[in-house]
């Protein structure tokens, strides 16, 4: 247990560094929990964390904001030895030492028992990008969104939320437009079940306007940015946004007007300190009735440990594709 390899990130002379080497319990953040990870997986925000340096609040640091495996020992008795358990978000690989690791040591409040109908693979294909996806989702339905609604916008497409959204949709019969500046993903996102594919410039703000043609009935947003300022002048009336990611910016400009003319509802998706109780039940969710369809097909693939450096700063140029997960 003292030695097991693990993903250390660090800056040097102003650099970040990465490499996979040996590390020992000492090296890990203090937890209640100590798990011998089976799977973890590559988000956006992980490459931000180790190839950027952008949200590590410590240095050096295990990165890994998702991991899945078994408890190896416990200080807390709601946890126990052999349990099969997943840590998602909180501060994990971000302040506390993350996934990309054989063993892992987290607070017992972060840990959730694994549900019944997932296994560890499923649930790292699944992830923080599935958990938010199925939180925005929810959130829509709580608006009043149903599949008759009218089209439902997924921008960031082609990337782990927008793609597993797509497929949780089609599967829950909405109509689905999918937007991406990879248009040569347009089959992968169709195969998804994405009626129609779009570039990402059609549904971009280049001309500020407050309103303009309302076009769908809600949108799930990784990307923030003028894509979002796009959306909210385009909602139908009473339409909702459900906003989760911000790979297109954090600055959007907008006026009151789609709010008080139209009724439109702009919901914000927060996936690292949802309350752990409810937490559950997303997940529990996620294993009963909002799995999507395509999980066992291409949208994810599987890397080592030793692949996960070219990765994460792949995952950085908008070159991956659906979900990555790693294999322990």
């Amino acid at each position: 247990m003292d030695d097991f390899k693990a993903l250390v990130v660090d800056k040097k002379d102003e650099k970040m560094s990465m490499e996979v080497k040996h590390i020992g319990l000492s090296d890990l953040s203090e937890g209640e929990v100590t798990i011998s990870v089976a799977y973890s997986s590559v988000n956006y925000k992980d490459g931000m964390v180790a190839v950027k340096g952008d949200l590590a609040e410590t240095l050096p640091l295990v990165p890994g904001i998702d991991l899945a495996g078994t408890v190896i020992a416990s200080e807390d008795d709601r946890f126990q030895e052999g349990d099969p358990v997943i840590a998602t978000s909180y501060f994990i690989g971000t302040r506390h030492t993350g996934g990309f690791s054989e063993v892992a040591r987290i607070p017992s409040e972060w840990v959730v028992p694994l549900p019944d109908g997932l296994t560890f693979e499923e649930s790292m294909k699944l992830g923080t990008a599935g958990f938010t996806a199925a939180l925005a989702i929810q959130r829509l339905e709580e608006n009043e969104l149903t599949p008759g609604s009218g089209k439902i916008l997924v921008d960031g497409a082609s990337g782990g939320v927008g793609s597993l959204a797509i497929n949780m949709l089609y599967d829950r019969d909405y109509d689905v437009v999918a937007s991406t500046g990879r248009t040569e993903e347009a089959s992968y996102l169709k195969s998804l079940g994405a009626s129609k594919v779009i570039h990402r410039d059609q549904v971009t703000d280049f001309r500020g306007k407050a309103t303009r043609t309302r076009q769908w009935a809600a949108a799930i947003d990784p990307v923030g940015g003028k894509t979002l300022q796009y959306i909210l002048s385009s909602l139908d009336y009473g339409g909702s946004v459900a906003t989760c990611g911000l790979a297109g910016g954090i600055e959007v400009e907008t006026t009151v007007l789609p709010f008080i003319s139209r009724g439109i509802n702009w919901l914000g998706i927060d996936s690292v300190k949802y309350p752990m109780e409810k937490r559950i039940k997303v997940w529990q969710r996620l294993a009963d009735d909002m799995k999507p369809s395509a999980l066992e097909t291409d949208i994810s693939h599987e890397i080592s440990l030793d692949e996960l450096p070219d990765t994460l700063h792949s995952i950085l140029q908008g070159e991956i594709r659906g979900r990555i997960i790693v294999k322990m």
